[in-house]
């Protein structure tokens, strides 16, 4: 596969997000069939890997995912790009508590379960008011000049945030949500990023799946540990709003021989050339479908058309890609 830079990080140009087979889309797969999985889409050629300490918390235990990842890619460790992110919890901001001690405590513990000496990119989760994200880079600042971690980077933030940590310690690259249907970070985080050096890793760059063609009406997800339950896009009246937008990317697709999933993903992949997706599937053929994008291109001529149609289009349904600590989507009630 094609590489790209998350500031000094090279990476694949589109890289994979576990998450599902931990949590967030209902049963998780068998162990082994999630190891096999995973080392499927490095041997195809992706090298960049995203997981999270919370990953599995919700249903069996924190770490859960990471230790996935840590026992699929230890024997390519040196050859894979591996990004993990850390929550500040309760007991964090006890009076006393050093900042440092206490995002290592959090490194620490992902290094165990990854199964590695250093994180190649390590993000801040969520921002929290209780803790000002310039004491966040600092300490990000010193766990690099240690070797612990090559790179740092923020999840779901605005620019002003990005902005004020990125004047204390160069971030490497912004996790946001990012997709056809969710394009607030066009507005000034690709901008920013772009004249900074910065990479930009959308997550959710289907639409939880919706963007593929495979969602309809009908479709009912898990009730538990399903996160499209929330998912602003994917109530049964966005999804019949959004299907002109579906109807678009289908004929694209027949038109490059190509999976719905595919066009959605060259689509930004032409658009910027800093952004590196991370769609996430607990499916190896989906996973590997949507690897194959890197195979999909478009001229310029055709990405012009696409992004006039598209521009045709009103777009029903709207999550946003800010969020904080204890304030996301996810801590709301369902939508269905």
């Amino acid at each position: 596969m094609k590489k790209r830079k998350l500031r000094e990080l090279e990476v694949s140009e589109i890289g994979m997000g576990t998450m599902a087979f931990s949590h967030g889309y209902g049963k998780i797969p068998d162990r082994q069939y999630s190891l096999e999985a995973i080392r499927a889409a490095f041997d195809y050629g992706c090298t960049f890997f995203d997981t999270a300490e919370a990953y599995g918390a919700q249903l069996y235990y924190e770490g859960h995912n990471e230790e996935i990842v840590g026992e699929a890619l230890k024997d390519v460790r040196k050859d894979a790009v591996l990004a993990t992110k850390f929550h500040f919890q309760p007991g964090d901001y006890e009076e006393g508590t050093e900042l440092y001690t206490t995002v290592k405590r959090h490194l620490t513990k992902s290094l165990i379960r990854l199964q590695t000496d250093y994180v190649d990119l390590y993000y801040l989760h969520r921002v929290t008011d209780k803790v000002p994200v310039e004491a966040v880079a600092e300490v990000m600042g010193r766990l690099i000049k240690e070797g612990l971690i090559r790179g740092w980077g923020l999840s779901q933030v605005s620019v002003d945030v990005l902005k004020r940590a990125d004047q204390i310690t160069p971030v490497s690259a912004v996790q946001n949500l990012y997709n056809i249907l969710e394009r607030d970070c066009e507005d000034d985080i690709f901008p920013y990023c772009i004249e900074h050096g910065i990479g930009v890793v959308p997550f959710s760059p289907i639409a939880s799946g919706l963007l593929s063609g495979k969602i309809t009406v009908g479709t009912e997800f898990e009730k538990v540990d399903d996160v499209r339950n929330w998912v602003p896009q994917l109530t049964k009246e966005n999804i019949a709003g959004n299907q002109p937008i579906l109807d678009i990317i289908q004929e694209y697709a027949g038109k490059k021989d190509a999976t719905n999933a595919q066009i959605s993903l060259a689509w930004m992949l032409h658009k910027y050339p800093n952004v590196v997706p991370i769609p996430g599937s607990k499916n190896k053929e989906r996973i590997l479908e949507n690897l194959g994008a890197d195979k999909v291109s478009f001229t310029d001529a055709e990405f012009t058309a696409l992004e006039t149609a598209l521009a045709g289009c009103k777009i029903y349904g709207h999550r946003g890609h800010v969020e904080m600590e204890g304030k996301g989507f996810l801590n709301k009630k369902p939508l269905r």
